[in-house]
């Protein structure tokens, strides 16, 4: 018996048990992240920050609260732990009920809430988990003992999936080292790998005589230095709550480690950049608005969160070939989707920049109105301009890393790759998927070295992202590419075989079953 009346014992088979109340109809699975911290009363950091970036990011987050903070913009003023005891049971409630990706912690005050985060996480196993080990904020306050210091490096960093300690912590976890340049963050994340982790993210937002922020990611064999300029501002409470929440929330819905850093430090960025001259309390740290992306245009958010399976049937127009069929891109696209393509790219090589943006901005609202994504091929300023889901680049095209600094965090980015090392490089800058090919000859591309069904096998076992084939690829051969036993072969970009043809929603009507049959053999 407890102070609410009582916890119930969940059973053994509370999964088997919770399973035979659903339907026989499909469910949509959400993304789910728990979080495990402190509560902000000035909701800048904390529990309160932690559930505003999964909202902002289209995830749901549930919350266990290790401890209540009296703070405001001013500083900490008081902090008072919850019971161990009582931590358990919030624990014990959540994760025997949902399904969660993954859990984020935050402010864990005592080694008692440390043990009994351990206990319930190995009764309860999730998928990943992103430990912010937050002892300092960037304000400066000490918000954990030096106590709870050896259970972190003896039995907490070694089950992480990844750790945010920003240079304090960091110093903090290595008995005091000092952390002044960007290169003692490397040797500083080096040290912290070998404690267990399986990736490290050493923040340098305090670094001294800094121009750029500069944060070290450490996969065990390469660094990745991800800067970006400082943002000249007072409202940067609860950035590193912020920052590894995010982390937390794309994982959940997919991400590899690397995108999923990548994107939370667009993400703060941006958030920073568009909350720097705003005013919330009068003290010297204000926070920062979360929901930014919602403000700055209310059309901005694209039809949904990109889904690899959206590859499946990848349609690319021609503006040759609707010439040919009397046809406009309008009519193209619409025909498509209604035939089943899952996705659209605009490859317009001939319009007047005028004409293409007046028909994007119409491809747009047809593919939102029926929850297709729309890229646009190289054309980093019409995507911008009409509000596009995201560009597909070639490698002789602008760069990935500079690609993504035009559009932000939220925007899809595709880059063709023919080679393994094109496909690693593709994933290092945080590209969301790759096409590749030409896998047979094509009359879209006369000159196109083809790679064979043997290529993009070679592509798709080196590429951490999901892969579409592309390529002189229509009916009579699709199933030949879908057979290649690559789980992250998502699916086949067309040209001709859609729009060469007299009738585009018959071809995609067609080809669209050919690749669902070709998906059930494998």
């Amino acid at each position: 018996m407890n102070s609410l009346g009582g916890i119930r014992s969940w059973p053994a088979n509370w999964r088997s048990t919770t399973a035979l109340m659903t339907t026989t109809e499909s469910v949509r699975k959400i993304p789910q992240v728990l979080t495990v911290a402190g509560s902000d009363s000035g909701a800048g950091a904390g529990i309160q920050a932690d559930l505003k970036v999964c909202a902002a990011r289209g995830v749901y987050c549930a919350s266990v609260i290790t401890a209540v903070t009296a703070q405001n913009t001013r500083g900490v003023q008081s902090v008072h732990l919850l019971p161990p005891e009582f931590v358990s049971e919030q624990l014990k409630s959540v994760l025997s009920d949902f399904d969660f990706d993954v859990v984020k912690t935050g402010m864990l005050p005592s080694t008692e809430i440390v043990e009994v985060l351990l206990q319930n996480l190995s009764d309860f196993p999730v998928r990943a988990l992103v430990v912010d080990p937050v002892m300092v904020s960037t304000s400066g306050h000490v918000l954990a003992g030096s106590s709870i210091l050896s259970i972190f490096r003896e039995r907490l960093l070694p089950i992480a999936d990844i750790i945010t300690p920003n240079v304090k912590e960091a110093s903090a976890l290595l008995g005091g080292v000092r952390i002044e340049t960007v290169s003692d963050m490397r040797s500083a994340a080096k040290l912290l790998h070998e404690m267990g982790p399986r990736f490290v993210l050493v923040k340098g937002g305090d670094l001294p005589d800094s121009s750029d922020s500069v944060d070290v990611y450490f996969d065990g064999k390469e660094f990745h230095e991800l800067r970006s300029p400082r943002v000249a501002t007072r409202n940067t409470h609860g950035t590193g709550c912020t920052l590894a929440s995010c982390i937390a929330a794309e994982l959940a819905k997919g991400s590899s480690m690397l995108s999923a850093v990548k994107v939370a430090k667009r993400f703060v960025d941006n958030a920073l950049d568009y909350s720097k001259d705003i005013a919330i309390g009068s003290g010297m740290q204000g926070p920062f608005d979360h929901f930014f992306g919602l403000k700055k245009d209310p059309q901005s958010s694209r039809c949904s969160i990109f889904n690899p399976d959206d590859l499946f049937l990848y349609a690319v127009t021609d503006s040759r070939m609707n010439r040919k069929w009397n046809r406009s891109i309008v009519d193209a696209v619409k025909a498509a989707i209604e035939g089943g393509a899952t996705i659209i790219q605009l490859r317009e090589k001939e319009a007047e920049t005028r004409e293409f943006l007046e028909e994007a901005k119409a491809c747009v609202d047809i593919c939102r109105s029926h929850g297709v994504s729309l890229l646009i091929n190289d054309r980093i300023d019409i995507a911008l301009a009409c509000n596009a889901d995201g560009v597909h680049v070639g490698q002789s095209d602008m760069p990935v890393d500079l690609v993504r600094s035009l559009l932000g965090p939220d925007k899809i980015i595709g880059v063709s790759c023919k080679t393994p090392e094109q496909a690693h490089q593709a994933w290092k800058d945080g590209a969301d998927y790759i096409g590749s090919g030409g896998v047979f000859p094509t009359n879209t591309k006369a000159n196109n070295r083809t790679i064979g069904l043997d290529g993009l096998k070679e592509v798709c076992e080196a590429s951490k992202l999901p892969v579409v084939a592309i390529g002189g690829i229509g009916i009579s051969n699709a199933d030949s590419v879908m057979q290649i036993d690559a789980p992250n072969l998502k699916g086949v970009a067309v040209v001709s075989a859609l729009f060469d043809q007299d009738c585009v929603l018959t071809q995609a009507k067609k080809l669209h079953k050919t690749l669902k049959d070709s998906k059930r053999e494998i």
